[in-house]
Parts: C-alpha cells; structure tokens; sequence
C-alpha cells in the first residue's frame, strides 16, 4: 500500500501516494478523477525498482486548490511537477506518466523542461506539438458556431458545470466514466445541441468490472470535499496555454515517449481528426512507442490494468 506525503512543490502543497524506491516516476490523473485513478499502477512501478509516486493534481483531494482560473494554467501545473521532481528526486532527471488531462501536462513538462524529465508516457491523448492557436477556437469554430453543444465550452463559464458536477458527485462521477468507457459501443451521445447540459443524453451507467461500489465511494468522498472548481478551471485556460507553449512551436520532444490509447477512446483519436495517433505523434515525438487497446475507452489504465501495467513496467525497465 501506498503512505501518503504533503510535498511543498512550490506555489502549492501536493497529496502524493508514494510507494517503493528508486528512480522517481510521478503519475498524473485526469478529469474528474485523483491519485486513485492509479491504485492499479503503484505496486507494479514499485516493484519494477521506481518511486512509483500518483498525485493530486492541484485542485483536486488532499492538494491545494487555489481559487483564480490562471491557477490552472499548464505552465502553473508543470511548475509543480518540477517542484515536486526537485523535492523528491533533485540530482536525477525523473520520468512522468500521464493520463487523460495528465498527458497533455506531462508530455508538456517534458516537452518544455528536457533537462529534468528524461522520459515520458501518456495514456489517452497523444501529444501533437505546441498549438498554433487556441483550442477554444478550435471548437467554437466546429461546434458552438454551427449551435452545437461541446463540453468544453459548457465548462467555460465559472459555476455551471460546477452546479451540476457537485449537485451529485457521485453519479456524475459514475455517467462520464461510464459514457466514454469501452463497454458503450460508439454512439451519439455527445451529439446534442448548444445549450444541453453535460449529463444530458448521455447512457445510463451499468455495473462495470473495473469500476467497483467502493471506487465510487473513494470519488464520491474526494470531490464531496474538494468540489469541482479548480478540476474544471483547467479547461479554462486554453489562451494561457497557447502563449505560453507557443515559444516552442516547431519542436519535438526528443526524450522516449511512451503513448497507449483505446479505441473507443474519442480522446485517443482527437475527436476523429487523426486516424493514427501514434504515427501522428512521431511527428512531434520521434522516439515514441505507441499502443492503441482493442476494446478500450478513455479510462485507460483503470479498464485494462494488467495489459497497461505490462507495457508501463517493460517501457520502464528498458530507459
């Protein structure tokens, strides 16, 4: 079992799940989730000779959750993890393993800090270069313009979807996992217009075998506590984003990548604008080895623990 530590990272204190010794390997949860999320992972990265270590992002559980939108920002989020690399493991450069909103920060702090990352694994979302405009653009162009409805902008507006998150964390915890998970075939949810809320529309949850009471119970607890404001102000920061990582337009990550995605997972494809995740990506990342699960949804390592583990500990066993 893991202990737990409070880590000064800097700007923030972090909750961090810390198991066995050796190189350091920090994982990064996504929305709406925690350090939970890999209680799957810490034993095996332990047990493969790391300091297997799985955060609360700031904002969410046992971390500090400042209050302003710009809190969030990745460049802020990167901080911390390097915060957190220099507190734990200050004279050797640390691997970093990201899912869902965890990828995008973790190929980001690699990709802007090479010199303290020397490698790094993402589940869910490929990494596909510094932006050359923001993504809210993106989406109001090819969503909220033609009058349809897309999460992220439904997350734009402070106090929304903090209203329907918290009115019942549990069962929206548990009918956003369940909505984009490999057990729902492919459907159209998500194809609602402008002005839907989030849960609208989507399947009622089934009992899933990766999903038990008691996880439910963990989440439940955490985001009864911590609520949902700092987890859903990273989605508003995506001008933020874009100025700061706009220095490193045209650069690669040139560290090993690791990358494994479902195909179910609408993240893995971009929303279906890349057909192939992995070739894409060695556009921006040459050294990466890629995977994408038959069967699989967004929730990568928590659906499929074992096939995730054993590509995670031989990818980390031959840096």
């Amino acid at each position: 079992m893991p202990g737990f530590q409070q880590i000064n990272c800097g700007e923030v204190t972090l909750r961090c799940a810390i198991e066995g010794s050796g190189p350091l390997a920090i994982m990064v949860h996504g929305f709406p989730e925690s350090w939970y999320s890999w209680r799957h992972q810490l034993s095996p990265i332990a047990a493969a000779g790391f300091t297997a270590c799985a955060i609360d992002v700031r904002g969410y559980g046992g971390s500090d959750k400042p209050q302003a939108v710009e809190a969030y920002s990745l460049q802020k989020i990167a901080g911390d993890l390097i915060g957190l690399a220099d507190s734990l493991s200050p004279d050797d450069s640390v691997v970093l393993i990201g899912h869902d909103w965890g990828a995008p920060i973790v190929w980001n702090t690699a990709f802007t800090r090479p010199d303290r990352i020397r490698a790094v694994a993402g589940l869910s979302v490929p990494f596909a270069g510094a932006p050359l405009r923001p993504f809210t653009e993106i989406f109001r162009e090819h969503f909220t313009s033609q009058g349809r409805f897309f999460y992220q902008e439904y997350f734009q507006e402070p106090g929304v979807a903090e209203a329907e998150a918290e009115a019942n964390p549990r069962h929206f915890v548990e009918k956003m996992m369940y909505s984009i998970s490999g057990e729902v075939a492919p459907g159209n949810y998500w194809d609602k217009e402008l002005g839907a809320t989030f849960l609208q529309g989507l399947p009622e949850p089934q009992a899933v075998p990766w999903l038990s009471h008691a996880d439910l119970d963990y989440y439940e607890a955490e985001f009864k506590a911590s609520g949902f404001r700092g987890p859903l102000n990273r989605y508003r920061n995506h001008e933020l984003d874009y100025e700061w990582l706009k220095a490193w337009q045209g650069k690669q990550i040139e560290q090993p990548c690791l990358f494994i995605g479902g195909d179910r997972d609408p993240a893995t494809t971009l929303f279906g604008a890349v057909a192939d995740p992995v070739g894409m990506m060695r556009m921006f990342a040459p050294k990466v080895e890629g995977h994408v699960l038959e069967g699989v949804g967004h929730w990568t390592q928590q659906e499929r623990p074992e096939q995730v583990n054993a590509l995670l500990v031989d990818w980390l066993r031959r840096l």
